[in-house]
């Protein structure tokens, strides 16, 4: 997910009109890797020159997460930042180093909050899952960097 065509799909499908700033919007989160923060987006339209306001930004990512296409993510630093996704149940793994997003299946969570449900009395709506790590490819480079200072080591 996370194509210009795709997040444009989903608002055709939903009965949005498909207005230059939303295709712009489209166009600027295909072109980010990972995860992205709605300032970066707007720093994107300014270094491409294309005129488009942060509050427009902010209200294209509102609708785009609403049609469960962009997925907003709650940082451990209390920051917010989007990822582009499918609009399927799916829980993320966050790379704290390079931004890295991984998207996981169910991994149990379903038949937790059923059991807290249960315990409760709540009926659970809805449920989200943000794990944070360092990511495999950030995870060798310390590896490689441990292994290159101990080779500079006398013996």
């Amino acid at each position: 997910m996370g194509t210009v065509a795709s997040l444009l799909a989903a608002l055709d499908r939903s009965g949005h009109r498909l207005t230059g700033a939303r295709r712009l919007v489209a166009d600027l989160i295909a072109g980010r890797d990972g995860l992205f923060t709605a300032a970066d987006l707007v720093a994107d339209a300014r270094a491409q020159r294309r005129r488009i306001g942060r509050a427009t930004i902010f209200r294209s990512l509102d609708l785009l997460t609403e049609l469960g296409v962009v997925e907003r993510l709650d940082l451990p630093g209390g920051e917010h930042a989007y990822v582009p996704c499918e609009p399927v149940h799916h829980h993320h793994v966050i790379c704290l180093r390079c931004g890295r997003v991984t998207e996981v299946e169910d991994c149990g969570m379903g038949a937790v909050a059923r059991e807290v449900a249960r315990r409760s009395g709540y009926r659970v709506e809805r449920h989200r899952l943000e794990l944070f790590g360092v990511c495999p490819d950030c995870l060798g480079a310390d590896a490689a960097a441990r292994d290159a200072g101990g080779s500079r080591r006398a013996p």
